[in-house]
C-alpha cells in the first residue's frame, strides 16, 4: 500500500492561506490617511519604479517556523553583466548585511537584493551566488557580490533551525513580478516584530512633479525594529500603551532594512545620500536605531543611461547624472515613502503564534484609526 505524505500539502495551504489574509487587508491610504505631500505611484510601491521586480518566499510550517526570503530586481536583464550604481548607509550597525564593502568600494549592485533571517544570510549568498552563476553569458564568472540583508526573526521563528534553503532564494527571485507587492507577514517579514505589533514587509512609492524631473521613489522595507510608533505625527505607541522600554515586547532592540529604489539618474555619491534620508523617514515613524539595532539602507538606481557593463573596450565612463541641487525633492521623496511602508507593513501584517507558543498581536487597526480621528489626522 502506498503511503501519502500530506505535508506538503499542508504547507502550500499554510502559506496561501497566510497570503490572502494580508493581502485583504487595507493599506494606510486606503483608510484615508496620507503621509507627505508628494503623489505615490500606481501601486504606491517599489515596483512603481519601472523594471523593478519583487518575490516571495514565505515558510510558514507548524508551529515553529515562521521565516522566508524576499528579493527585490532592479531590472530584467543580467545584472552582473549590466550592474547598477548603488550606496548604502548604515543607521546602527548591529547586523550582518553581506555584500556592504564592494558595494562601498565600486558603487555598484551586481545582483537582486536578497532579504531574509540573520542565520540565514550565508545559505542565502549561497543561493544567490549560485543563481548568478548560472545565468547565460556567465560561464567564465568567478567573483560575484552577493547582497543579502537580514533581520533577527528568532522570537516567532525557530531561527536555529536555519530553515531558508538556497532553492529559496532563486525560487524568490523567479516569484518576482511588477504590479502589487505582498505585504505584511510574507517572504522576510513572515516573522519579523515592529514597535512591539507584528511587523513584516512594506512598501510605497512617490512621484515627483514633472518639473521636478518625473522621477519616482520606491521604498521596501523588513521592519523589526523597537520605538515609540507614531504616524502623521500622532503617538500611537504612547496612547496603546506599547513602547520602548515599558516592557519587553515594547523592546527598542531588532532591525530594519530599507531598500531605495529610484530610476532618477543619480550614481553612488548621491545615492549615499539618498540613502541617508531614509533614516529619517524611519525616524519620523518613531524608530531610534537603537544600539542592538541594524539598521541599513541599500539605495539603487535603475537609470538606463547608468548601467555598468560588466566588460567593455571603452576605458571611460561618460555619466549624464542630476545635480547636487536636483536632489532635495528626491530626499523628500525617500522620506515620505520610507514612512509610509513602514505604517504600511504595521497595517497589513496579521497577528501570529510562532516558536515555543510565542503570540505578537497585530497592531489594533480600529484604534489606531479613533486615534488617528482624535488628534485630526
Amino acid at each position: 500500500m502506498k503511503t501519502i505524505s500530506f505535508l506538503p500539502l499542508l504547507f502550500i495551504f499554510i502559506v496561501l492561506n497566510h497570503q490572502v489574509s494580508s493581502q485583504s487587508k487595507k493599506r494606510l491610504r486606503d483608510h484615508g490617511i496620507e503621509i507627505g505631500i508628494l503623489k505615490t505611484g500606481t501601486q504606491n510601491a517599489i515596483t512603481d519604479v519601472p523594471g523593478v521586480k519583487v518575490g516571495h518566499v514565505t515558510l510558514n510550517i507548524g508551529d515553529s517556523v515562521r521565516t522566508g526570503v524576499t528579493a527585490i530586481l532592479p531590472h530584467d536583464g543580467n545584472i552582473f553583466q549590466s550592474k547598477v550604481p548603488a550606496a548604502m548607509y548604515i543607521g546602527n550597525g548591529f547586523g550582518k548585511l553581506m555584500g556592504y564593502s564592494q558595494v562601498e568600494e565600486l558603487g555598484n549592485l551586481e545582483t537582486p537584493v536578497i532579504l531574509t533571517n540573520t542565520l540565514s544570510v550565508p545559505t542565502a549568498a549561497k543561493g544567490l551566488i549560485k543563481y548568478t552563476l548560472n545565468l547565460p553569458g556567465n560561464e567564465n564568472v568567478r567573483s560575484v557580490n552577493p547582497i543579502v540583508g537580514e533581520t533577527n526573526d528568532g522570537y516567532l521563528n525557530d531561527i536555529r533551525g536555519m530553515h531558508v534553503k538556497e532553492e529559496h532564494v532563486s525560487e524568490a527571485i523567479s516569484n518576482a513580478t511588477s504590479g502589487p507587492v505582498d505585504e505584511g507577514n510574507v517572504g522576510a517579514g513572515t516573522g519579523t516584530i515592529c514597535f512591539g505589533f507584528k511587523g513584516g514587509i512594506g512598501t510605497a512609492s512617490r512621484v515627483l512633479p514633472e518639473e521636478m524631473g518625473g522621477y519616482t521613489v520606491g521604498v521596501l522595507i523588513q521592519t523589526n525594529f523597537g520605538g515609540v510608533l507614531e504616524i502623521n505625527g500622532t503617538p500611537i505607541g504612547v496612547e496603546l500603551e506599547q513602547y520602548a522600554f515599558k516592557d519587553i515586547l515594547g523592546s527598542a532592540d531588532g532591525s530594519c532594512m530599507i531598500v531605495v529604489f529610484t530610476n532618477a539618474p543619480i550614481t553612488s555619491r548621491n545615492l549615499k545620500r539618498l540613502a541617508k534620508r531614509a533614516i529619517m523617514g524611519l525616524a519620523k515613524t518613531g524608530g531610534i536605531a537603537s544600539n542592538g539595532s541594524g539598521d541599513y539602507v541599500i539605495a539603487v538606481s535603475t537609470a538606463e543611461n547608468l548601467r555598468i557593463p560588466y566588460q567593455s573596450n571603452d576605458p571611460i565612463i561618460q555619466n549624464h547624472e542630476l545635480r547636487n541641487n536636483q536632489m532635495s525633492p528626491l530626499f523628500l521623496a525617500t522620506i515620505e515613502a520610507t514612512e509610509e511602508a513602514i505604517i504600511n507593513s504595521l497595517f497589513a501584517a496579521n497577528t501570529m503564534e510562532g516558536r515555543n507558543g510565542h503570540v505578537i498581536k497585530a497592531l489594533p487597526i480600529d484604534k489606531t484609526l479613533k486615534l488617528l480621528k482624535k488628534y485630526g489626522k
